[in-house]
């Protein structure tokens, strides 16, 4: 059975940072691409930033220089390292893989506040 839990999400000020993670488990965790998106109330989900199995990283232009993907194949965990936040990046995260159907975490909050 295919698991996704993500960690991390909190109330921050703007220009602060945060770092998720996502750890995984039920899959061949190395061979999979993973993903993190992210759904703003009243917005759909978009996608944020996705990291191949082979490590090559791809990002939505809102956060490409303020986000950073990461992933340890041997803890089974994917990270996304956020730096200079803003409101509008105030949003539920969920975790995602495709291994043929989707699978996705219950998500967690971040909140970009003063």
């Amino acid at each position: 059975q295919v698991q996704l839990v993500e960690s991390g999400g909190n109330l921050v000020q703007p220009g602060g940072s945060l770092r998720l993670s996502c750890a995984a488990s039920g899959i061949i965790f190395n061979i999979y691409a993973m993903g993190w998106y992210r759904q703003a109330p009243g917005k759909q989900r978009e996608l944020v930033a996705r990291i191949a199995g082979g490590g090559t990283t791809n990002y939505a232009d809102s956060v490409k220089g303020r986000f950073t993907i990461s992933r340890d194949n041997a803890k089974n965990t994917v990270y996304l390292h956020m730096n200079s936040l803003k409101p509008e990046d105030t949003a539920v995260y969920y975790c995602n893989v495709n291994t043929g159907r989707d699978y996705w975490g219950k998500g967690t909050l971040v909140t970009v506040s003063s």
